[in-house]
C-alpha cells in the first residue's frame, strides 16, 4: 500500500540495536472531537495503549473507539489519526518499533511460522484484537509491564522490552493464526482511493494560503462532490472542510509558537484573509484566541 509521502513520519527510535521507542501522549482539557493524533503513517509498527479518557482512532479508514485499558494495533504503513471523544484529559502511550528489532530470531522456525508473517506485512492482526477475541485482554499486562520497564530504565531493560513485545506478538498469532485477510478487496479499494487522493493531500499541504472548495477538490480527484465527501470522510474521519480548517489551525499554532509573524500575517499564510474570521476559527478548534495562545 502506498500513502502520501508528506504524511510519512520518521520516528526517532532509541538506537539502531533496539529500534523501538515509547511516546507518552497527554492532552489536558481536550475537547470532544479534538485532534489528538495527527494524520500520518510510518514503516514502523505502533501499539497504542489507552490510559485515560476516551478517543476514536481511524486506522486505514476504519474507526475504533478506545477507553482506558484498550489497545489499538497500527500495522506497518497504516494510515492513522485520532480524535478525542470526551471533554477532559486524554493520555495514551504509543509503542513504536521496527520489524528489524527481531532480526536475530530469523533462524527460528517457530518465529518464521508464527511471528514473521505479521512483521513482513503478509498478514495483519485485528486493529482492536479484544473485539474479536476477549482473551486478548489477558495479554495486555505485558504491554503495561513493558511501559514500566521503559520508565524505570533498569539494567538491560531494552532486552526485557524486546522479549515482552515478541511474546505479545506470539500470543496474538496463537489467537489469530496466520491467514489471508478476508477483506482483501476492501483494502484494495481503499488503496486505490488513497492513490487517487494523493495529489490532493499534497496540494493542500503546499497551498494552505489558497481557497479550495469542495467542488474544486472533487474535480481534483475526478469524483462528483457527493462521492468525494463520502470517500474523504472514510479516509480521514473528518469532513473535507473540517479537515482543511484543522490543518490550517494546526499550522497557525505552529507559526504562533515558532515565529515572530503577526497574527494578521499568520492568518494570511493559512488562507484566512479576514483576521476576525481567523480568530473565530482558531478559538473554535483550540478553545482560545491566537493572541492568548501566543502569550501562553
Amino acid at each position: 500500500m502506498t500513502y502520501p509521502k508528506e504524511l510519512k513520519e520518521y520516528p526517532q527510535l532509541e538506537e539502531k540495536t533496539y529500534p523501538f521507542r515509547l511516546f507518552f501522549n497527554q492532552c489536558r482539557d481536550a475537547k470532544a472531537e479534538q485532534n489528538i493524533l495527527f494524520l500520518h503513517w510510518h514503516e514502523h509498527f505502533e501499539i497504542i495503549v489507552m490510559q485515560k479518557g476516551g478517543a476514536i482512532f481511524h486506522v486505514d479508514s476504519r474507526p475504533y473507539e478506545a477507553g482506558p485499558g484498550d489497545v489499538i494495533l497500527v500495522p506497518s504503513g497504516g494510515l492513522h489519526v485520532g480524535y478525542s471523544l470526551i471533554n477532559g484529559d486524554i493520555a495514551f502511550v504509543s509503542i513504536v518499533f521496527h520489524a528489524s528489532l527481531f532480526k536475530d530470531r530469523y533462524q527460528d522456525s517457530q518465529h518464521e511460522l508464527f511471528v514473521a508473517p505479521y512483521l513482513n506485512n503478509l498478514y495483519r492482526f485485528p486493529v482492536k484484537p479484544v473485539e474479536q477475541n476477549p482473551v486478548c485482554s489477558t495479554y495486555y499486562p505485558l504491554l503495561e509491564s513493558l511501559i514500566q520497564e521503559v520508565r524505570d530504565k533498569s539494567p538491560a531493560f531494552q532486552l526485557v522490552v524486546k522479549n515482552q513485545l515478541h511474546l505479545f506478538f506470539t500470543l496474538l498469532s496463537r489467537t489469530f493464526p496466520p491467514q489471508r485477510m478476508s477483506d482483501r478487496h476492501h483494502r484494495e479499494r481503499y488503496s486505490v482511493n488513497r492513490e487517487r487522493f494523493k495529489p490532493l493531500l499534497e496540494y493542500l499541504e503546499q497551498h494552505l494560503d489558497e481557497k479550495i472548495t469542495i467542488e474544486s477538490a472533487a474535480r481534483f480527484v475526478n469524483l462528483n462532490p457527493y462521492h468525494f465527501c463520502k470517500t474523504f470522510k472514510k479516509l480521514t474521519g473528518r469532513t473535507f472542510i473540517d479537515y482543511v480548517n484543522l490543518y490550517r489551525v494546526n499550522e497557525a499554532e505552529r507559526l504562533l509558537l515558532e515565529t515572530d509573524l503577526t497574527i494578521t500575517e499568520i492568518a494570511g499564510k493559512v488562507g484566512c484573509d479576514n483576521p476576525n474570521y481567523f480568530t473565530k476559527l482558531y478559538k473554535q478548534y483550540k478553545g482560545l484566541t491566537p493572541s492568548v495562545a501566543r502569550k501562553m
